[in-house]
């Protein structure tokens, strides 16, 4: 069993367990869009509808570059399979509005 969470959860560079990590730039940015477009849409509810597509569009095009360099890049498995999941979700939501 300890293999099995050695290989899934370790960086393969510093041997460090690695679950999560401090945000990046992807991360921070649809956090603050989708902040932003909460914020908006409890506040002022009256705006334009281009100004919350927009802040949704930003949100989920930053979220998704996020999942695939997590794909792509990742630390570990677990990283990995993380950013799949996530682009998953993103998928299945988008076929969801058509």
């Amino acid at each position: 069993m300890r293999r099995v969470f050695d290989w899934f959860f370790r960086d393969r560079r510093t041997g460090a367990v690695v679950i999560g990590q401090w945000p990046n730039l992807p991360l921070w940015i649809f956090g603050a869009a989708a902040a932003l477009e909460w914020l908006l849409e409890a506040l002022a509810p009256g705006l334009p509808a281009p100004v919350f597509v927009g802040l949704r569009l930003v949100a989920l095009l930053s979220l998704t570059v996020w999942a695939l360099d997590e794909i792509l890049r990742g630390v570990n498995p677990w990283r990995r399979c993380l950013g799949g999941v996530v682009l998953i979700g993103i998928v299945v939501s988008l076929l969801g509005r058509l």
